[in-house]
């Protein structure tokens, strides 16, 4: 199985509701640190393509912002992962194996069973959020430059400004 195989969003989705035996999200916490209402700046990750993530991607990602913003503690900052997968994945398992023929069914009731989630984004959707001080705004544009690298599409990160006193202090090196 690869994931650009299930990227673009074909056909009538199959739900979660009603798919018996189909697995749990990979995401393990859909919330990390600690949420608080005096945050300086929020960042999101929006997409520009409209595609199917897969929950391994969306894991990826929050790991991979996770592990840059926690340098800064965990009272420091807030991220959410938005986007939920609750799309299943299926699989017609072929064997490709020599002496196989009669194993095989070929397309005779091909529904396949489920091997995974995924969620659908479209043009302009946000995947993850991210709250952060002003001393920590340099380490929060680098989360969601990682978390970027793991979703397999392009994306931009869009900067609000919660409090109108807060400054960037920039880092000596």
């Amino acid at each position: 199985m690869h994931g650009s195989n299930y990227r673009q969003q074909k056909g009538m989705f199959y739900n979660k509701k009603f798919a018996p035996g189909a697995p749990n999200p990979k995401v393990a916490r859909f919330t990390t640190g600690k949420f608080r209402p005096d945050y300086d700046y929020q960042f999101k990750l929006i997409s520009e393509g409209k595609l199917q993530i897969r929950h391994n991607a969306l894991e990826a990602a929050r790991v991979a912002a996770s592990k840059k913003v926690a340098l800064v503690g965990e009272e420091n900052f807030f991220l959410k992962v938005v986007t939920y997968p609750h799309l299943v994945l299926r699989e017609n398992k072929m064997i490709a194996t020599a002496g196989a023929d009669r194993l095989q069914e070929g397309m005779r009731k091909a529904f396949g069973k489920p091997i995974g989630l995924a969620a659908r984004v479209g043009i302009g959707s946000v995947v993850l959020e991210l709250s952060v001080k002003a001393e920590n705004f340099d380490k929060g544009k680098e989360a969601m430059w990682a978390a970027a690298t793991k979703l397999p599409m392009k994306t931009h990160t869009e900067i609000i400004k919660l409090r109108e006193e807060a400054t960037p202090t920039p880092v000596s090196a």
